[in-house]
């Protein structure tokens, strides 16, 4: 039987090995959730808000257990890790306050004695999630779509096993039916494909790259399947000639090492006003040369290791290459020698849109800073990439910051603020960046069947 391998990207140590499911076992547990999803779509609304309930207190009881499990498998700083465990806390009862809302029927006024739209169950949904945010990127997903009436298969990165199966044990402990959520611990891409054509799964969300997203939107097409993809970003952030450099530098900082760059929401790409890109320059390289870097599980520790050897490899190829194009290096720049996936915290001035920090996706902790010459060209680089995940724009003038907004192509807009993702807001982008949307109200209907109903007296003869 093939096996999953963990390891700790902090120090190179194995950390578990699980058991793969081969073709028999996973066919068992398809049709486990499958039978599990017929019973609960017939749940009342009340009963499955409670659960969620259930599930939000055991994540804040259990807080330090489920950061600790997140940090030493891929990395993450342990205050975000707490961070991100809460989050999920908060949306599970963001979803528990509003799901009889966002569920209830709509009435439309027609010819009918009653007609309305109803949000129904899909059915079983698969999602494909990746490793950088193991524990939000699985509950913004199932919150909305247990909650809907939908059962849950989870495909979660290799890297990140012990973070699914501990995901799966506190749906199971806070009273779920058994197997309306799975983890299948998968050691073959084709097995993925094999589920996808399954006629027991209605639907497909998965979060990742372009390439893994358009391999699932592939699969997805031929079964005739709905599918959500939440894809790269190399999100802008534009700072206008007006703004207040010395408050804004340490959000910059913030949006940029965030989980030490690995975010498709981070910060990717800053455009800065000729005006203040000197100050800019030299607050943000202090800045990040003091980020402390080190063991993920301790509390004072701003920059972790990346979750994989590869990705070392791969942040330090862009930034070679973009030096060599004549990319200004400000801090950093290099691997950081010794165990572990360490790579220095990174600032590269003079870059430009040919520049692979500029017109690649950087998931690591590297910022480039890019020179516009005023407003509009500003947002002409902010726009020029081929993702459209989300974009910030610091001015004074937050009026104007909406219409110049009005430019980027983008699934979010944060002017004066750091992007991040709310329960309340829908989130996900255009262009390679993907489509369909999570969270909020949105997210909730994308795996429901938005049903019209009409209903009218039975003619009668005369």
């Amino acid at each position: 039987m093939s096996t999953v391998t963990t390891v700790n990207p902090a120090t190179g140590e194995k950390l578990a090995e699980y058991p793969g499911l081969d073709a028999a076992a996973l066919d068992a547990a398809l049709q486990r959730t499958a039978d599990a999803q017929r019973a609960w779509r017939t749940t009342d609304i009340a009963s499955r808000t409670a659960l969620l309930r259930n599930v939000a207190k055991i994540l804040r009881d259990e807080v330090e257990d489920h950061a600790r499990l997140i940090s030493v498998e891929m990395g993450k700083p342990i205050t975000e890790a707490r961070a991100e465990v809460l989050k999920c806390a908060v949306t599970c009862d963001f979803y528990a306050d509003n799901a009889a809302d966002f569920l209830a029927n709509k009435a439309v006024k027609t010819e009918a004695v009653t007609s309305f739209v109803a949000y129904e169950p899909i059915g079983v949904v698969l999602a494909v999630m990746p490793w950088n945010f193991p524990y939000w990127q699985v509950i913004r997903f199932a919150a909305p779509a247990l909650t809907s009436g939908n059962g849950g298969l989870l495909k979660h990165a290799s890297n990140v096993t012990g973070s699914a199966l501990a995901i799966q044990g506190i749906f199971e402990r806070a009273g779920y039916p058994a197997d309306l959520f799975q983890t299948l611990v998968l050691s073959a891409h084709s097995q993925v494909n094999d589920i996808i054509a399954d006629k027991r799964v209605a639907a497909v969300t998965l979060t990742g790259s372009e390439g893994a997203g358009a391999q699932v939107a592939e699969a997805a097409g031929r079964a005739l399947k709905k599918t959500v993809l939440e894809l790269g970003g190399s999100d802008p952030f534009v700072i206008l000639g007006d703004a207040d450099v010395p408050a804004i530098t340490p959000l910059a900082v913030r949006a940029r090492f965030v989980n030490t760059g690995q975010s498709c929401l981070c910060a990717k790409r800053f455009v800065v006003d000729a005006a203040v890109i000197a100050d800019f320059e030299q607050r943000v390289g202090e800045l990040v040369a003091g980020l402390r870097i080190g063991d993920p599980v301790a509390d004072d520790t701003q920059i972790g290791p990346l979750a994989k050897p590869s990705f070392v490899d791969d942040i330090d190829a862009q930034v070679q290459a973009s030096v060599k194009m004549g990319a200004r290096v400000i801090t950093g720049g290099h691997r950081i020698e010794g165990p572990g996936n360490f790579y220095a915290p990174t600032v590269l001035a003079d870059v430009t849109p040919d520049m692979p920090v500029f017109n690649q996706e950087t998931f690591g902790p590297v910022m480039a800073i890019v020179k516009a010459h005023g407003a509009q060209e500003a947002i002409e680089l902010a726009d020029a990439s081929q993702y459209g995940l989300a974009a910030s724009i610091w001015t004074a003038d937050m009026n104007a910051g909406l219409e110049l907004g009005k430019g980027i192509e983008s699934g979010a807009l944060f002017i004066n603020g750091i992007v991040v993702s709310d329960p309340r807001l829908p989130f996900g982008g255009v262009k390679l960046s993907g489509y369909g949307r999570e969270l909020s109200i949105e997210g909730m209907h994308e795996f429901t069947n938005v049903r019209a109903v009409w209903a009218g007296e039975m003619p009668r003869s005369a």
